[in-house]
């Protein structure tokens, strides 16, 4: 595809305010027109993200966003990164995209009428084809399951073939589908962590997964419109036992620690919040199991409800017994009857920067330190502001979404 005319980029910008006004219509069209005409590629989306609008909000947003920068693309470079990742998790192929030009192209004249004009047409349609790779989706067997909190198991996964595992980063996830046999198998996707170290993953990869709740019954229509929240987790919990398979994609993601390209002398701080602390938990692995990382000085602060929501507490408290460059603090919202300050909580109350400070533990004076950050998403962006109040960079701060769109 020919690079876009000086004229075509400049016809795309002046769609902007047409787009901000009326881009959610496209986009619902879009999906609606899509998803009838090819109800294979259900398959790929989310029934919940459709139902809740959180799909067609993602993508007028990325309409938006290309539009508004197209003729400085760099500047959402992160942001086509991360939709990358994600399109290759779920597999999405080459020949998918000329069928999501076509009926995008076909959306935008159906909401828009006489104002689609063909200048628009062809300028957009240019933009808007474009070729991605794949690898394609992989049978599992679940060797083992184990329970690591209230509500929050570990999946152990081994290829069924007997074959190699894909190499991956600390921090990156994979797409995990299963089929729903009430929808007459149709697959649905969610992206879990790899909860540890690459050196840890000879044969099996582990997913550790929290039980979302919801209500005890639901119908087979409540199911297809999307209504169910947390579909995936729910049935891996309650129909899932060792012995079962499920389909993976290669790891993706670009939440993940380089070792490479810090300091081996470059503090690292993992902040998380609840099941968040899956990635950073294979980060955590991944240095103190590399002899080149013994000198890099490691701060992990976790947040849970109470002592029983903590995931790999023992692990953790271990952890930092042996390591000398490990100091691993954690937060309980409710101390219980029982609990140890020093053993099962060092503070009380949530995740306080400020404590954190006053106590010497966060690294704010050595411009090298890395923050890697992952839990609920409000929490991670009242984090992330708190922590560039404290001179922190957003160049040096990392977050984990898997929500549709970004934060």
């Amino acid at each position: 595809m020919a690079a876009l005319t000086q004229e075509q980029i400049a016809i795309i910008k002046s769609t902007v305010p047409i787009i901000r006004e009326h881009g959610i219509a496209v986009t619902t069209t879009f999906y609606a027109n899509m998803l009838a005409a090819h109800p294979e590629l259900k398959n790929l989306f989310s029934l919940r993200n459709q139902q809740t609008g959180a799909q067609q909000a993602a993508l007028a947003n990325s309409v938006l966003a290309a539009a508004t920068n197209i003729d400085r693309l760099g500047a959402i470079a992160g942001a086509v990164d991360k939709i990358a990742h994600k399109h290759a998790s779920l597999s999405v192929r080459p020949e998918h995209y000329p069928i999501v030009g076509e009926h995008l192209i076909g959306a935008f004249a159906q909401v828009l009428g006489a104002a689609f004009t063909p200048d628009i047409k062809e300028a957009w349609t240019e933009q808007l084809y474009a070729e991605a790779g794949w690898q394609g989706w992989r049978r599992f067997t679940i060797a083992d399951r184990a329970d690591e909190a209230q509500g929050v198991t570990s999946f152990y996964l081994e290829p069924s073939d007997g074959g190699a595992l894909p190499a991956f980063l600390p921090g990156q996830y994979v797409s995990l589908r299963i089929a729903i046999p009430e929808l007459g198998g149709l697959f649905q996707n969610r992206q879990f962590s790899l909860s540890l170290a690459p050196h840890q993953s000879a044969r099996q990869y582990r997913v550790t997964v929290k039980k979302e709740t919801h209500a005890a019954a639901y119908t087979v229509d409540e199911l297809a419109a999307g209504k169910v929240a947390g579909l995936v987790s729910q049935l891996l919990h309650e129909r899932y036992r060792p012995g079962d398979e499920v389909q993976l994609s290669p790891p993706h993601g670009d939440f993940a620690f380089r070792a490479a390209e810090t300091p081996s002398t470059a503090p690292v701080v993992l902040l998380s919040a609840g099941v968040g602390v899956t990635p950073l938990l294979s980060i955590l692995d991944a240095i103190l199991g590399s002899a080149s990382q013994a000198a890099r000085p490691v701060v992990w602060i976790h947040g849970a409800r109470h002592s029983g929501a903590v995931a790999f507490g023992k692990h953790i408290r271990e952890a930092a017994a042996k390591h000398g460059n490990l100091t691993a603090k954690i937060f309980l919202k409710t101390v219980r009857d029982g609990d140890a300050e020093g053993r099962e909580y060092d503070y009380e109350g949530r995740v306080d920067l400020d404590a954190l400070e006053a106590d010497g533990l966060l690294p704010l004076g050595d411009a090298s330190a890395e923050y890697y950050i992952c839990g609920p998403e409000e929490w991670m962006v009242q984090t992330r502001a708190q922590l560039q109040g404290k001179g922190v960079s957003l160049e040096k701060q990392h977050l984990e979404l898997f929500r549709t769109g970004s934060v």
